[in-house]
């Protein structure tokens, strides 16, 4: 397995593996730039084909993770980890303490938050030999209901407000009634940005791969159903992509019919070019890394017990950077997901310049 020639890796300071055979845990941990502050990013668990699929994740996340937090204004740095295996069928209390030991030796320098295929419950397992982890505090949410540490609710709105300055850039008009959005998974995070948007009167389509969490949509939101093959390339405004990654490609940008890509899913672009290739169609892409930031900002504010006035008010902010970005984009000519990693490196790398980041390491334990 290459890690330095590997074409993900992006001078990441910091790249485990951790293997417990008792447990049958094998994990990687991607620590990639923490100039602003600990690299804070979720722990998931997915059966992946192979080690080499892992790795690419983990590398591509935990980059994701540090533009994430520079571009939202955050003290952090980006990190990830990732578990091989079926969190269905091979989660259990043994292996995720055996994770959370392996993040307690890493020192504070990476914090994990819960992500797909793990939970706020398994992060208070993990919690039980680390103090490393983030996002499991019982308190008053930034909606004012009582949260558990799930950070669902500010990433759908943190992606509703998003999508709202993606609408008034693209169409000029603050005013959803009537506008038409296809969701593309409708769960925890889809779930809540469709009723965000059916509240400020907006036209729902959804799809999901669970039909029950469709039939909550139909029932509860009014929304119309849509297959897994047509949800991407319905007649309507908005796409919003919520369910997994790279599904912005060549096949499907061509086909896309809607004017605004604006989804909370992390890497919807499958490779780099198809930033440019949005742009070329006349489709104005809000970058996922820049609009789904609500949920890390309001891990970030958590660990510092402020108010939820205090959350809100920064997950706001999402609109004001997504604004900054189509204009310089207009401005500029470039494509805006190329405007927001330059807008998010002159954020991390000016704390780079004087910090002195430490060499990059390897590790392997068993």
């Amino acid at each position: 397995m290459n890690v330095f020639s590997h074409p993900e890796f992006d001078n990441h300071e910091h790249l485990s593996f951790f293997c417990d055979p008792e447990t049958g845990l094998k994990a990687i941990v991607a620590i990639h730039n923490t100039s602003r502050g600990p690299a804070l990013g979720g722990c998931r668990m997915f059966p992946y084909a192979s080690d080499e699929e892992a790795l690419r994740d983990v590398l591509r996340l935990s980059r994701g993770m540090t533009y994430k937090s520079a571009l939202a204004n955050l003290d952090l740095g980006g990190g990830k980890s990732v578990i091989i295996g079926d969190p269905r069928k091979q989660k259990s209390d043994a292996l995720l303490e055996a994770m959370g030991r392996h993040l307690e030796g890493l020192g504070g320098q990476y914090i994990a938050a819960e992500d797909s295929g793990t939970s706020v419950p398994d992060l208070k397992v993990m919690g039980r030999h680390t103090q490393h982890v983030a996002g499991i505090a019982s308190r008053i949410g930034f909606d004012g209901n009582p949260s558990n540490g799930d950070p669902s609710p500010a990433t759908a709105y943190g992606t509703f407000i998003g999508l709202k300055a993606a609408v008034k850039h693209k169409l000029g008009q603050d005013n959803l009634s009537g506008l038409k959005v296809a969701i593309q998974g409708i769960g925890n995070v889809g779930f809540r940005l469709a009723k965000h948007l059916k509240e400020a009167g907006a036209d729902l389509w959804v799809y999901d791969i669970h039909a029950e969490n469709m039939q909550r949509a139909i029932d509860e939101l009014g929304a119309k159903p849509a297959s897994a093959e047509d949800i991407l390339f319905l007649p309507v405004d908005v796409v919003a992509p919520c369910a997994m990654g790279a599904v912005l490609n060549d096949r499907s940008i061509p086909e896309l019919k809607a004017g605004i890509v604006a989804g909370a899913a992390n890497n919807l672009l499958d490779r780099p070019e198809h930033d440019a290739m949005l742009r070329q169609h006349n489709i104005l892409y809000a970058p996922d890394f820049a609009i789904n930031a609500g949920g890390i900002i309001d891990v970030f504010y958590e660990r510092k017990g402020a108010s939820p006035d205090q959350v809100r008010a920064h997950v706001d902010t999402i609109g004001d950077t997504l604004t900054e970005i189509f204009n310089r984009s207009d401005r500029t000519g470039l494509p805006t997901g190329e405007i927001a990693n330059e807008l998010a490196e002159e954020r991390f790398r000016k704390h780079t310049a004087g910090a002195g980041l430490a060499p990059e390491r390897l590790a392997c334990a068993g």
